[in-house]
């Protein structure tokens, strides 16, 4: 019987081997590099949001601790072309002198309030002290309540959250406001009080 060769090993070509080995390394890179070009993708698609994430400034402010509606008060006091008012409690007396300076300053003031909440004697007093400053008032027609708590200021600034314009949701209930300096989430609100302002199915002006 013959020894057993060594040349069984021999007989498939080098240049096979080498091929063999190349596929072989090619397809354990493959997935490696699918996986590459998925994240640069996502990578790319990120940066392509960071100018609008970046721009967007947003506050917080919670009370009773950072007596939120006091910085409602102090936006009005610095805006320059118009704000937008929908909220469903109007009745702090800062609020109401902030918008009639701001009205007397020549801005464009509008207000949207809930019609039931007008049968609270305070919202009613501060709602047509506004009216008679000259500040335009809209109430909804429907059933369902007007309970929006946004501001929109000089089409930079828009404010929302759970706090009405109240004494009690600036100093003692727990609620939250958002101030957000972003020109396209403003540029949104600002779309959405003015649907409401002139949808005249939903809304009408508010006379005493």
């Amino acid at each position: 019987m013959h020894p057993c060769s060594c040349r069984f090993d021999s007989s498939i070509p080098q240049e096979q081997t080498i091929v063999s080995q190349q596929s072989a390394d090619l397809y354990m890179t493959r997935p490696i590099f699918s996986h590459l070009i998925v994240w640069a993708v996502v990578g790319f698609l990120c940066l392509l949001q960071i100018p609008v994430c970046a721009s967007a400034t947003i506050d917080v402010y919670y009370a009773p601790e950072d007596q939120p509606i006091d910085r409602v008060v102090g936006l009005y006091a610095h805006a320059r072309k118009y704000i937008y008012v929908s909220v469903y409690g109007l009745t702090a007396p800062s609020v109401v002198k902030a918008l009639v300076e701001a009205k007397r300053r020549g801005l464009d003031i509008r207000v949207i309030t809930d019609r039931e909440r007008l049968n609270d004697p305070k919202q009613q007093s501060a709602v047509s002290a506004l009216r008679l400053a000259g500040v335009p008032i809209k109430i909804n027609r429907h059933d369902g309540l007007m309970h929006l708590k946004q501001v929109v200021i000089d089409d930079v600034i828009n404010a929302s959250g759970s706090a009405n314009h109240t004494t009690s949701g600036n100093r003692y209930n727990d609620e939250r406001l958002d101030v957000i300096t972003d020109a396209r989430l403003t540029a949104k609100a600002r779309e959405k009080f003015l649907a409401m302002w002139n949808d005249r199915q939903r809304f009408e002006s508010w006379t005493e």
